[in-house]
């Protein structure tokens, strides 16, 4: 099955892009990955990656280049600095699937275009978290030439359980900005609706069977509330990480009409501060419910 892929190269072995690896090496895609860090590529190995000493090394050797860090400066580390771009092919394609942004995604376009307009770069942010990454169950919000659907088509099919094209370059992250958005309301609903109860008295096990099997509770929503109840904040989408992406949405408005998302970038900015960013953005919860206390969550950060 391997020899039916083009070689595809995933940069940024952190917790979504090992998931992403993972699951472009289930679907039989010859699969090569780098990371700054080496022991996070190891157990991909075991299971049949093959581990570049360099990102341009791996961008050397594919065909499709995924790259999956944390922001801008990051992306542009590894396609100038680390000279991925450089090393790509003539007509090799550069995935950008990390969120960075509008003036992010601007950014790397414009160094396409000037250092190798002979490259095709497809901008793709993800939603979901790590245990969609790891199971190929992230839905893919994906922009570029048309031209280009068939070189990634497979590796999307692997990687996501959807795939939503919606323009040029640039569409794909302006999407994802609307869905972390809609994401960060939801997710401060269960927050701010569960420290309320628990500063009433009642219980987390009384909210969620209130409110389960009704209108208004998500699946996503009722999978964070039991693990809520249960104690469990260890990172599925680490808080620090949901408030860059409101962050990033704020930026991109360009103007103060988002009173509302303002205030809540700030109270999530204030739960950070005390260093609960690496724990899940649920920890908003403990957060709300123990104010004037540093919280102390059950469950590991991540």
């Amino acid at each position: 099955m391997a020899g039916t892929h083009e070689p595809v190269a995933v940069l940024g072995i952190g917790a979504m892009g090992h998931g992403m690896a993972t699951s472009a090496l289930r679907a039989g895609i010859p699969t090569i990955v780098w990371d700054r860090r080496a022991e996070a590529t190891r157990d991909l190995a075991r299971l049949g990656a093959e581990v570049a000493a360099t990102a341009a090394d791996a961008a050397g050797r594919a065909a499709v280049v995924v790259t999956m860090v944390t922001d801008t400066d990051a992306v542009i580390s590894i396609a100038v600095d680390h000279g991925m771009l450089a090393a790509l092919a003539p007509g090799a394609v550069w995935v950008q699937m990390s969120t960075i942004g509008v003036a992010g995604t601007d950014r790397v376009a414009a160094t396409v275009e000037s250092e190798r307009p002979d490259v095709t770069l497809i901008d793709a942010p993800v939603s979901g978290s790590t245990d969609p990454a790891e199971l190929g169950q992230l839905t893919i919000f994906a922009s570029g030439p048309d031209v280009a659907r068939s070189r990634v088509a497979a590796l999307f099919d692997a990687l996501g359980q959807r795939t939503i094209w919606v323009g040029p370059v640039g569409a794909g992250t302006r999407l994802k900005l609307v869905n972390n958005t809609w994401l960060a309301f939801t997710a401060e609903a269960v927050a701010a609706s569960v420290a309320l109860a628990r500063r009433l008295g009642l219980e987390t096990r009384t909210v969620v069977e209130a409110l389960g099997g009704g209108p208004l509770l998500s699946p996503w929503q009722a999978a964070k509330l039991d693990r809520i109840s249960d104690g469990e904040f260890s990172a599925q989408f680490a808080l620090s990480l949901a408030l860059k992406d409101v962050r990033l949405a704020l930026e991109a408005a360009g103007d103060d009409r988002f009173a509302v998302l303002a205030c809540l970038a700030d109270e999530w900015q204030h739960v950070v501060d005390q260093g609960l960013g690496g724990y899940d953005l649920t920890v908003v919860t403990e957060a709300l419910e123990q104010q004037g206390t540093v919280p102390k969550p059950a469950g590991t950060a991540t």
